[in-house]
């Protein structure tokens, strides 16, 4: 199943949870969309923070190697 599906699934399943109307598609809607930018944005964000601890990293390997300022 792709993550589209599983996320309606379980946005329909919480928003018949609420009690709130009989209807639960809106639910699924919601789910749908939330699933399909997590697909985008969470990949990016990994990719982010990956990159900004070699950076970080590959800085203080070479403040340590070449004895550059102090340490942070």
């Amino acid at each position: 199943m792709g993550a589209t599906t599983i996320g309606a699934l379980i946005g329909g399943a919480v928003d018949s949870m609420s009690g709130d109307d009989d209807e639960s598609w809106d639910g699924a809607l919601k789910g749908a969309i939330i699933a399909n930018v997590a697909k985008v944005v969470l990949p990016m964000a990994f990719t982010y923070a990956v990159g900004w601890a070699v950076l970080r990293g590959t800085g203080l390997i070479v403040d340590r190697a070449f004895n550059q300022g102090e340490f942070k």
